[in-house]
């Protein structure tokens, strides 16, 4: 975003006005605007703002979330760059790591008891939004083991917000693809033959090479691919298909019975509301564009 320029037409005189890019005035005014949209700018569904870590640990959490797969997000932000961001927000991710119960309280309390039950430990997140960050804060999130993005925002005009991931670390990232590929291929071993493996490991491949920073994220009902937000959920194989739940407005692609099924409002597992079926490498290949599409938007 550093180097984007944004322009708004004239068309009443055929010119073009350039948006200048601005920081906010305040660091709460981001931290105010992204947690009233939480969900829709991150996919993170609202917890606590300024959450209290106690008078022992005394601190306060920017913003506290749960993601859509259920994993536990911290928010911290800054107004432009600050080096302590990061180190922040991991003194707060092992408090959240040491105060489990506390945590499913606050989601029991404002999300449901269903939400509390399903709160995925072993993916808790951090995300640090900041008018930018320097190279050594990128390196130092990669020499880390917990999940954490880095977001640079920038301010255009009176009604434009961009957002761009700097960097995107998963905690799992020490874990060779080939193991992963191999714990696949032993999930869908235990439902189906060789077929049905071999097309599961082909789409975990494709899925995790569309670009840096995807990480998966393991639940029993599903594999969930993300950047800042799931872009594919993978269940687990049926008799003689996989099913793939991309970020793709159905209305934007011509649908193909036996393909591709418009899924909104129908209930599922994972996120997203295109239903892609896979049956053979032949039609990996025909969803490639709609994963890039989905991983684009997310």
């Amino acid at each position: 975003m550093s180097g984007l320029k944004l322009f708004r037409t004239d068309t009443t005189n055929g010119g073009m006005t350039e948006v200048v890019p601005r920081l906010a005035e305040v660091e709460a005014d981001v931290q105010g605007l992204v947690e009233a949209h939480m969900e829709t700018l991150l996919g993170v569904r609202f917890l606590a703002s300024e959450y209290s870590t106690g008078p022992v640990h005394g601190g306060r959490i920017d913003s506290l979330g749960l993601d859509e797969n259920g994993s536990p997000v911290i928010i911290e932000y800054k107004r432009g760059t600050d080096a302590g961001v990061i180190n922040q927000g991991l003194f707060y991710l092992a408090w959240l790591m040491d105060h489990r119960a506390e945590v499913e309280l606050l989601v029991r309390d404002r999300l449901g008891t269903t939400a509390a039950a399903q709160v995925l430990w072993s993916a808790p997140r951090l995300i640090c939004i900041a008018g930018d960050f320097t190279r050594y804060d990128v390196h130092a999130v990669r020499e880390h083991r917990r999940s954490i993005d880095l977001v640079r925002y920038r301010l255009f005009g009176s009604d434009l917000l961009g957002l761009e991931t700097v960097a995107s670390v998963s905690g799992g990232m020490q874990v060779a693809r080939r193991a992963r590929r191999r714990a696949v291929a032993r999930a869908a071993a235990d439902v189906q033959g060789p077929s049905m493996v071999e097309l599961a490991s082909t789409v975990d491949e494709v899925l995790l090479g569309l670009g840096d920073g995807v990480n998966r994220v393991e639940r029993k009902q599903y594999r969930a691919y993300q950047r800042l937000r799931n872009f594919a959920c993978v269940c687990p194989p049926q008799r003689s298909k996989l099913l793939v739940y991309l970020k793709v407005a159905p209305k934007d692609v011509d649908l193909v019975p036996g393909f591709t099924r418009d899924v909104t409002g129908l209930g599922h597992h994972g996120t997203g509301d295109l239903e892609v079926q896979l049956r053979t490498p032949r039609d990996v290949e025909r969803a490639r564009e709609l994963f890039r599409a989905s991983y684009a938007a997310a």
